[in-house]
């Protein structure tokens, strides 16, 4: 399977260290737990950092890099099912709990859940800190710009 990170250019090298879910937490993980949020494909990536972006400036004056990651479906887990109301913002809490108990357990490197953006699209949580990791392959990162047509969502 192939999955995508899109990242800001200055922490392509610890992109992958899931230090800022465990700073701040995130809709499939609770602050504490370092988890890495991964895209089933670039535009989804590129839409969940739009809906996220604090200063829509950012997505022009600061340069990203996309990164294919690559992983078996064998070292993937999927929940049974996703709890009422799991994509709306702010998320309930039990969304983040999912993602904890799927860390804690460490039944899979990989967690495949679905896009609050987009649901018919999926998104993976990679978990930095399992024992497959290695077997994980990140590739080589590569330049990734918004189009410019985009601010006109914010004018």
């Amino acid at each position: 399977m192939r999955a995508w990170r899109v990242c800001k250019k200055k922490y392509v090298e610890t992109a992958f260290s899931g230090e800022g879910a465990f700073r701040y937490g995130g809709r499939w993980n609770s602050r504490g737990l370092p988890v890495v949020y991964l895209g089933g494909n670039p535009s989804i990536c590129a839409l969940e950092i739009i809906v996220n972006t604090g200063d829509w400036e950012d997505l022009y004056r600061v340069p990203y890099a996309l990164i294919p990651i690559d992983f078996d479906d064998t070292m993937v887990s999927r929940p049974e099912r996703l709890p009422d109301g799991w994509e709306r913002d702010p998320p309930p809490p039990s969304t983040a709990e999912i993602g904890d108990r799927w860390v804690r357990a460490g039944r899979s490197v990989v967690l495949e859940v679905l896009s609050a953006v987009i649901p018919a699209e999926p998104i993976f949580i990679l978990n930095p800190l399992h024992q497959d990791f290695p077997r994980v392959k990140i590739g080589a990162p590569q330049g990734f710009e918004f189009d410019s047509r985009l601010g006109k969502l914010w004018h």
